[in-house]
């Protein structure tokens, strides 16, 4: 169907303008006026959510009449717009996919919430949980959902949205129990996300009987370890279970995988307590990296619970690869010539990288890719070189998508004066859309410090073991006296000069 639009006098430049407006509120005013403004402002947000739906919706007609126009086939119409989306949105591909299904949804199939919504008696949740209790059914079905609802959207919560439209669902169609039991089924997936405090959650989405099959046995295990005297509370054995039949160790201490973390020679040495960064989590306190790298039983919980000295360390052994950053933070790269990334160069850079380097985005790097293509002449370097997602690295790739690399300046961490810029080594990437619109991605710095530089620190660095091109690479390896049980391997860097660059530790866990 075509979408009218409705804000016809607005365009980007007046809706900036508006926003620009909003900067006069924040006053002091009477209270009755303050309630009514945050009662405005909330209206407002679900009309701006409303019309992000309706343009939303009309760009992706628009796209699919023009690619169909193109002679393209029609499972590949539309595909890159949910990236496109995200981008405008300052939001990664798959919220972006998620608003986009949401925009069409609303316009197509929800016109009664998306009449709220643009009145301001719904919010943008609300009409989310609305669109996702209704998926599973046929259009016409999801549409008279809508209409059931319509007289009494504007009194309700969205809790009572999500209960009642799931209500409405099944009440229409018996088989959508079926259906969505599938489908949920097929999403099962196991996923990870950094906690606060040095933590992480490890989810697994399981149908329900295996989740509580799955819970009550290391529950029944725990009391048991409790039962025969074990001091750990109940939480803290199911989690030690939890690890260690997932991984097969004997404790749940004795990681026996590699865990990267990166750290300046100050922080390992105890010279400052910057914070070092465990890739894929973020940053770690300098105390517990220190832990880590000495391999302490307990490390960062003083041995609490488990009857362990809080000084002891195990007799595994930590192996330190150097990795050296500049003046900024971020990580130097080597120069290979070849057209793929050789190992040492993709740890480089998902070192440097951290995540996905496309913008906005934050998932984990699947992909070691060019961003000018090795096809186009772009060399296999560090600066040439990017971590994407499996998402990212074929998005960039369709037509229309083109990256390229530019010199980033910053003053950010590097401990100089003002007006004198720091040029980092590693670019920032430039992204191009079908529309023309750029997007620029830098290199997040590897570890954040304070801008004092640590002069201490640049005594430790100058001490650091060396090898360049021409240096025999056979000889022992030379041991790092102040931390006992570790060593410290030369690499090469062909091209860098380590005499202006910073040092920072990868360390690799070896069990």
């Amino acid at each position: 169907m075509a979408h009218t639009a409705v804000l016809h006098s607005l365009d980007a430049e007046g809706v900036d303008g508006m926003v620009e407006r909003l900067r006069a509120l924040g006053g002091s005013v009477d209270e009755t006026e303050a309630v009514d403004q945050i009662a405005a402002l909330e209206r407002l947000k679900s009309a701006a959510s409303a019309a992000q739906a309706r343009v939303t919706a009309t760009l992706h007609e628009e796209r699919v009449a023009r690619e169909a126009a193109a002679g393209m086939p029609a499972a590949e119409r539309g595909r890159g717009l949910g990236d496109e989306v995200g981008l405008a949105r300052r939001e990664s591909a798959t919220l972006g996919s998620r608003h986009l299904g949401l925009a069409r949804a609303l316009v197509d199939e929800l016109p009664c919430a998306l009449a709220h919504l643009t009145a301001g008696t719904v919010s943008e949740w609300g009409a989310i949980l609305l669109a996702k209790e209704t998926a599973v059914l046929d259009p016409d079905d999801r549409r008279r959902v809508d209409a059931e609802l319509d007289d009494r959207l504007a009194d309700m919560t969205p809790r009572q949205i999500e209960r009642a439209a799931r209500a409405l669902a099944l009440a229409i169609d018996s088989r959508a129990v079926a259906r969505r039991r599938a489908r949920a089924t097929a999403d099962r997936r196991v996923s990870i996300r950094p906690q606060p405090d040095t933590m992480a959650a490890v989810t697994g989405l399981l149908p329900v009987e295996q989740g509580v099959a799955a819970w009550a046995a290391l529950r029944r295990d725990a009391e048991a370890a409790k039962a025969a005297g074990d001091d750990r509370g109940l939480g803290q054995l199911m989690a030690d279970l939890f690890v260690e039949r997932l991984t097969g160790q004997a404790r749940a201490e004795a990681v026996p995988v590699e865990v990267q973390l990166v750290m300046s020679p100050g922080t390992l040495l105890g010279v400052d307590d910057a914070p070092a960064s465990l890739l894929g989590h973020g940053p770690l306190p300098a105390e517990l990296a220190r832990d880590l790298v000495l391999g302490v039983d307990g490390a960062g919980d003083d041995g609490a619970g488990d009857g362990t000295d809080p000084g002891e360390v195990s007799s595994g052994r930590a192996w330190l690869r150097r990795i050296f950053t500049d003046e900024v933070d971020r990580v130097v790269a080597t120069d290979p010539s070849r057209r793929s990334f050789p190992a040492s160069l993709r740890r480089l850079l998902r070192v440097r990288d951290g995540v996905c380097r496309f913008p906005f985005c934050d998932a984990p790097i699947r992909h070691d890719d060019h961003v000018v293509a090795a096809a186009l002449g772009g060399a296999t370097t560090a600066r040439n070189g990017q971590g994407l997602c499996a998402r990212h690295n074929l998005t960039k790739a369709r037509p229309g998508w083109r990256s390229f690399a530019v010199d980033a300046q910053t003053h950010a961490n590097t401990g100089v004066h003002a007006g004198e810029a720091a040029v980092s080594s590693a670019p920032d990437v430039v992204t191009l859309t079908p529309t023309g619109h750029r997007y620029r991605r830098p290199v997040p710095p590897v570890l954040e410090r304070l801008p004092e530089a640590s002069t201490a620190e640049a005594r430790v660095t100058s001490l650091l073991p060396v090898t360049g091109p021409g240096r025999d690479r056979s000889g022992p390896r030379r041991s790092w006296r102040d931390v006992p049980g570790v060593d410290v391997p030369g690499v090469d860097v062909p091209g860098v000069d380590v005499h202006r660059l910073d040092a920072s530790i990868e360390l690799l866990d070896t069990g």
